[in-house]
């Protein structure tokens, strides 16, 4: 039997609450399965650790999580700590030392959810939205001079690599390939910023020709915003740069419901080092401890987990207990317009993995 190894970093709010209930349903697949088991470790970095260390996880951390399987992360943010802090000091401090550099989120319109586009029907809205995760707007590349001065003068440079870009486009146009639709839309902002994005349209181009069976097309991200509202079934995949993809893919979620369905899957392509995986809806202090949490974008996001360790059949059958989870609307979240708490929609995935066995 395989024994996967898997990292679980809570970090602040509510990814307490939401990161257990994924190690319950992760642990409730491995329970009816002879071919695999997890093992996990706890990290309690974050907002905690830094008050009581001065660093939002230890200096050599990434030394403890090197050899994991995977990383299941829930959120990082204190309203008493700035947030460039537990950005860099956390998330994104494992995401590039790690050099996960695809950030993959999938959205869709879930059985039993509300989605606010009225004329939208479920299958008009199944996109993979492909953030470049390394460098872009937040390759930290900048500073700040004179501060406090009338001449204060601050900086933060959208730094771009062909090699970064190339790597980015090639992930997008495979991904895309292996897609029903084989659609992707190029997302930039070239008529604006003359160098880098006219770059990264050049590389898309250059790497569209490694993939003839790709429809693919370029979408400006201002006008991207209005097709994902108004013409949502002509989008499929999507590659966008760090900054531009991080607010596209908060879009996405709100038109798929909520916020708090959304996955993601912090990739390391080669597999050279653990890839991370996470829901999207931040630490919400406002509802932490009081079970109002949504737990589904944790588990979808193991469902991504189960997808990069290879365990398809599993990933399958757990996507399948969500869904019909979500179908059933007295087992909403108050995001979603209900009153089921964290624990009640836990353990009605983990009955519905055992029923399923």
């Amino acid at each position: 039997m395989k024994t996967y190894k898997i990292a679980c970093i809570p970090g602040d709010g509510i990814g307490k609450e939401v990161v257990p209930a994924g190690q319950e349903v992760l642990a409730a697949l491995a329970s009816g399965n002879r071919s695999f088991s997890f093992e996990f470790e706890n990290f309690g970095w974050g907002g905690d650790w830094y008050r009581a260390h001065g660093a939002m996880m230890p200096a050599n951390g990434l030394d403890a999580l090197r050899h994991k399987d995977a990383i299941l992360f829930g959120s990082a943010g204190d309203p008493h700590i700035p947030d460039h802090i537990t950005l860099w000091g956390l998330r994104l401090k494992i995401c590039q030392g790690f050099d996960q550099y695809a950030n993959v989120r999938p959205t869709r319109i879930l059985p039993g959810i509300d989605a606010p586009l009225k004329r939208c029907r479920p299958q008009d809205l199944d996109w993979v939205i492909v953030r470049e995760n390394s460098e872009g707007e937040y390759a930290g590349v900048g500073g700040r001079v004179h501060q406090g001065q009338p001449i204060e003068a601050a900086t933060d440079v959208s730094m771009m690599t062909r090699a970064g870009v190339e790597r980015i486009m090639r992930f997008a146009f495979r991904l895309a390939q292996s897609r029903p639709r084989k659609l992707l839309t190029v997302v930039t902002k070239s008529n604006a910023q003359r160098h880098a994005m006219v770059m990264w349209d050049e590389i898309a181009l250059q790497i569209s020709k490694e993939f003839p069976d790709v429809k693919w097309d370029k979408e400006l991200v201002d006008a991207a915003t209005a097709r994902m509202v108004n013409r949502p079934a002509t989008l499929d995949t999507l590659v966008a740069t760090n900054l531009h993809a991080d607010i596209l893919s908060d879009l996405a979620a709100a038109l798929a419901g909520s916020l708090g369905i959304a996955p993601t899957g912090n990739i390391d392509p080669e597999r050279r080092y653990p890839s991370m995986f996470e829901p999207i809806h931040g630490s919400a202090f406002d509802i932490m401890g009081k079970g109002l949490a949504n737990p589904v974008g944790t588990f979808w996001s193991c469902v991504m987990l189960l997808e990069h360790l290879l365990e398809i059949d599993a990933a399958r059958k757990l996507m399948q207990a969500i869904e019909q989870v979500t179908a059933d609307t007295a087992l909403h979240t108050r995001d979603l317009g209900g009153s089921a708490t964290t624990q009640q929609v836990t353990q009605a995935v983990c009955q519905r993995i055992a029923a399923s066995a």
